[in-house]
């Protein structure tokens, strides 16, 4: 920034509408703003501030949020006037009149102007009283951030604002221009209604403009798969494909009918998931884990992959097999139990039941019948080989459609078979990211996860062993992938009941409507750092669809963390999210596919 500008940058601050003036006490951490008269009457909470004033020789300008408005009267404080004032009213000459009415401000960001540029600073000193405290407007901030409007993004306005917009960045996992030079770990939560899906999408939208960087999303609902297939007209209105689809970036979503599995340990594991086992007699888990390590050894033995398991005639070879006095011993010591499982296998019914089994299960591991089925080792290879990442889905809700081969494991196992095939996805993952570190390559991909209370809860899954690895691995990941250039998105409903040691971890986090009662609040104000006068404002958010007219409906958010050139003082930032698409693509200068004729409402 020239010299010139300087004085057009201090113009700019001081030529906004004043709020109030520095008063006492005042702190570094806390500053206190009384307001003037003329301001009384207007919105003040929430709105961004600035103030200018001299640090060791340099003009600073202080940028924060008024998050908190009092009244004072210091007459009508004494007993006397409460009681006159409970008898005749309004007092003249003391009510109103000795009303004072004081801002809490908490400084998210200052600045100061250095050799004829704009670096930041922190606050050191407390500016004297009398200090002119101004309202900011889009043009002070274009001004001041100048240097950095290539990298701006847009989630929505200043909290309770509608013109001036909260500069953020979204920068990629990578080292060069437009690189945070490691991953970051982000969180969105907030209750059902909040505006969390959206926000994810749009944080996806922001991320795409880096071309470098993909993602990979766990969608256990089937929201993000149904968007990102069928488009905004068929699923949630933010048109995220089309977005996507005008920067050529490609767009592939995966369901369990398009994955191919490829471990004998979870051949066995659904095995004995499923009731095959049961239906030759052998019921108890240990048991049917012997006879699971009987199979894979007869499949060694007679050179059968995985993938062939699904061929018509392997089964029977199998069973065949299994009758056998030394496999039987390896499943049963007793005779007379060998001898059961022997009956049963010769019961026509029983048998076709079990081939029934056999067959929706070796279809798992099979790409016979399923155009379009990839291996998860092949499917991460092609997709961190390509520098324009594509977006990768990995739908795991349970589709209407999907009533083929799977009919009998998604009535039965549907919730275990989705974390088996979350930890074999994470697994690899997690490996390829280990390779692409000692190759000294960073994989710069967020990893989204939907309904992470789920996924990670904060208390160990009794229900599922399986269950409880995928929280391990999880938790496991945000300790480590960090370096790799591997990031990671949850989304949850609830603080509480989500794994403690992620969201510890978390770097950028968005907190919506609903976290602001019990257990919930608690986790809050752990990770707010224990700012109350911030607490209290997000108490005050509504909820979004109390609004009696939907078009006048908000989503408040709050956010801590490096997501805003504004916000580097650690001092959490509120906003309102965009709702209207059109907007939200016009200021951020982003083109849609040419199919899309309007962009809607987000929400």
């Amino acid at each position: 920034m020239s010299a010139g500008t300087n004085d057009t940058l201090s113009a700019l601050a001081q030529g906004e509408e004043r709020i109030g003036v520095i008063g006492s006490p005042s702190s570094t951490s806390a500053l206190t703003v009384d307001i003037l008269s003329t301001a009384v009457q207007n919105k003040l909470v929430g709105e961004l501030a600035v103030f200018q004033y001299t640090q060791e020789g340099a003009l600073h300008y202080a940028l924060g949020q008024i998050t908190e408005v009092q009244l004072r009267n210091v007459w009508q404080e004494s007993p006397t006037m409460r009681s006159l004032i409970r008898q005749k009213g309004p007092i003249q000459l003391v009510s109103e009149k000795q009303d004072v009415h004081i801002a809490q401000i908490g400084v998210s960001a200052v600045f100061k102007e250095e050799g004829g540029e704009v670096r930041e600073s922190y606050l050191a000193t407390v500016p004297p009283t009398g200090t002119y405290v101004h309202r900011v407007q889009n043009t002070f901030l274009q001004r001041l951030l100048t240097k950095y409007q290539q990298e701006i993004f847009y989630l929505g306005w200043v909290y309770g604002s509608k013109d001036l917009l909260l500069p953020m960045w979204f920068k990629h996992f990578d080292s060069g221009p437009g690189g945070a030079g490691e991953a970051y770990h982000i969180g969105i939560f907030g209750k059902t209604g909040s505006g969390k899906s959206v926000l994810a999408k749009m944080l996806l939208a922001a991320y795409s403009r880096h071309p470098q960087m993909g993602a990979i999303i766990f969608d256990p609902q089937g929201e993000f798969s149904r968007d990102l297939k069928e488009g905004s007209s068929g699923g949630f209105p933010l048109p995220l494909r089309e977005i996507l689809a005008a920067q050529g970036r490609k767009v592939e979503v995966y369901g369990i009918d398009n994955l191919i599995l490829d471990r004998w340990a979870l051949f066995k594991e659904i095995l004995i998931l499923s009731d095959a086992l049961s239906l030759l007699g052998i019921r108890h888990k240990d048991n049917q884990g012997y006879a699971a390590d009987a199979i894979e050894d007869i499949c060694h033995s007679r050179k059968v992959k995985l993938d062939e398991l699904v061929k018509e005639d392997s089964p029977n070879v199998i069973l065949e097999q299994l009758q056998q006095e030394g496999y039987l011993k390896r499943i049963y010591a007793e005779k007379s139990r060998q001898e059961r499982v022997t009956e049963q296998l010769q019961q026509p019914q029983t048998r076709a039941s079990f081939l029934q089994h056999w067959h929706s299960i070796a279809q798992l591991f099979s790409s016979e019948g399923r155009k379009g089925a990839r291996k998860i080792d092949d499917l991460l290879s092609e997709y961190f080989r390509a520098y324009k990442k594509p977006f990768l889905v990995i739908g795991l809700h349970k589709s209407a459609k999907n009533t083929g081969e799977y009919s009998i494991l998604s009535k039965q196992i549907s919730d275990k078979l989705q974390f088996l095939i979350i930890d074999r996805f994470l697994e690899a993952l997690i490996d390829t990211a280990e390779r692409g570190y000692h190759n000294q390559k960073s994989l710069n991909t967020l990893v989204v996860i939907d309904e992470a209370h789920r996924l990670a809860p904060r208390e160990l899954p009794r229900e599922y062993e399986e269950a409880q690895r995928v929280r391990m691995r999880l938790v496991d990941a945000v300790r480590t992938t960090r370096k790799y250039g591997l990031g990671w998105l949850f989304i949850s409903q609830t603080l509480s009941s989500l794994e403690r040691e992620i969201i510890e971890q978390l770097r950028i986090a968005f907190f919506g409507f609903g976290l602001g009662m019990g257990a919930e609040l608690r986790t809050l104000q752990e990770l707010v750092g224990g700012q109350n006068h911030a607490i209290r404002l997000y108490q005050s958010f509504r909820d979004p669809h109390s609004t009696l007219d939907p078009k006048y409906r908000e989503y408040p958010f709050m956010t801590i963390g490096p997501v805003s050139p504004l916000s580097f003082s650690g001092s959490p930032l509120f906003f309102s999210a965009l709702n209207d698409a059109e907007k939200f693509l016009k200021v951020n200068s982003l083109r849609v596919a040419a199919s899309e004729k309007k962009a809607p409402t987000l929400f």
